[in-house]
This record gives structure tokens, sequence and C-alpha cells, in this order.
């Protein structure tokens, strides 16, 4: 018997229209995702990578095609899902703890708190609850931004290049710390991403997009268990293979 999937996307297109004409964005991308599964979608600059991501997540329409998520057509965005964007989405105005109280509903303030508190800590913010986001360092900035995903327990995490302003060695730290995470709690994850080591140190399955009009061009199975070293023959040579598919 076969197993629904978590996320489907069939037979989706997008095309923009601008100055110049008809800009297709998007073309005929079909691909699932299996509930608790991790799968990265890596691509050149300026592929639509994030267009698609924003379709999946429900907050583009495609113009052909469909998103599915447990087998229900995908209208707009779902309380099922949460966007960690580059962009960041904590509110400069409220604390750690307010950020992450702010989307939860149908508790008592002493239970909101200390909700907020657990996911706080789990991402290495015990001790910053209080602290406004002006405090803290792009690092812990992210952590908040994951801790306010968390919080309200999605089934599905859209990860929109969330660690690419981040310097090298803290994008390390943080995609260590999603993957501690992630051990703990049970998610849906798709990533967009145009790091390929980040997608070898994280995901199950990686996807790699064509130049615009983003197609799949490759996909790759990550049979390699967690802790990752990247530095390893077997990460390596996915890692070169997918550079290949890429172009470079």
């Amino acid at each position: 018997m076969s197993v629904e999937p978590k996320i489907a996307v069939r037979r989706v297109s997008k095309r923009f229209i601008g100055a110049k004409g008809v800009l297709p964005v998007v073309d005929n991308v079909d691909f699932s995702v299996a509930d608790g599964e991790f799968v990265a979608i890596v691509g050149p600059s300026g592929c639509g990578k994030s267009t698609l991501m924003n379709i999946i997540a429900g907050f583009e329409r495609p113009d052909d095609g469909q998103v599915q998520v447990d087998g229900q057509l995908q209208r707009g965005p779902s309380p099922k899902g949460i966007l960690i964007s580059q962009h960041g989405s904590v509110f400069p105005w409220l604390t750690v703890r307010e950020n992450l109280m702010f989307g939860l509903t149908g508790q008592g303030a002493a239970q909101k708190a200390e909700l907020a508190d657990h996911y706080a800590a789990m991402v290495g913010l015990k001790g910053f609850e209080q602290a406004y986001p002006h405090e803290l360092s792009g690092g812990m900035l992210k952590r908040a931004e994951i801790a306010r995903a968390l919080v309200v327990k999605p089934d599905i995490l859209y990860m929109d290049e969330p660690f690419s302003a981040l310097d090298a060695l803290m994008s390390l730290r943080m995609r260590n710390e999603l993957l501690r995470v992630l051990e703990e709690e049970r998610h849906t994850v798709l990533l967009i991403t145009h790091d390929v080591e980040e997608a070898v140190h994280l995901a199950d399955r990686i996807l790699v997009l064509s130049p615009r009009p983003a197609r799949i061009q490759a996909s790759f199975t990550v049979d390699l268990p967690h802790p990752r070293k990247l530095s390893s023959p077997q990460a390596q040579d996915l890692r070169e293979r997918i550079l290949a598919e890429l172009g470079v």
C-alpha cells in the first residue's frame, strides 16, 4: 500500500509579466516529500528557487499545476507549515520571550511563557528570554527565529536560505543546532539553498534546479548517517557530483 506524501508538487509552473513580456520562472516542477523527510533544493542564483518555495508554502499561486499537503490542495499559507526566510521575522519591539509567545493561542499567559522559555532553551537562548532583538548577535537572532517557528509545533518547516546572512562558522553552528533540534522533534523540512555543502550536511535528499526557468535537473539521495563529516570521501564525492550538475 502506497503512503501518501506529506508534500506533493505536481507539474508546477509560474510566469511573470514584465516590460519585456512573459518571463518563465518555474517550469513543470514535479516532486514529493515524505512525512519527516528533509529535502534540500539547490540551484544557481536567480533560477526561481524562492518563487518555487513561495508557491509550495502557499504564498503564491502557480499558473499551472498544484501543491498538495496531506492530500489537500494548498490554496494559501497553512498553520501546518512555517516559513523561515533569509530576511528574518522577529518583531524588534518584543523580547525573545514575547516573540515566541506571539503565535501561541488557547493557553494562559503562564503556560505560554513556560513553553516559550522551553523553546528558547532548546535553541541555546536560555538567559536571553528578556532580551530585545537589537541586543542579540546575528546568530542569536536566527536562533530566535527558529525557536519562534518551532514553538507553534508546525508539521513542516519551509526554510528559504535561512543562514545565508551568517558567516561560515556561525552557519555551521546553526546547522548543527537545527540537526540537534530535529533529533528531539519530528518535522518535515524543505530547504532552499545555494550552498551545496549546507545541503549535503543537512538533507536526506537533494534536488538540483536548472537555471531559470527552474526545472528539476537531478536528484541525489544522501545516504550518510548523522553526524556527517563533510570531509569524508563520500560527502566530497556527492558535493562534486552536485557541483558538476550546476556547471561548476
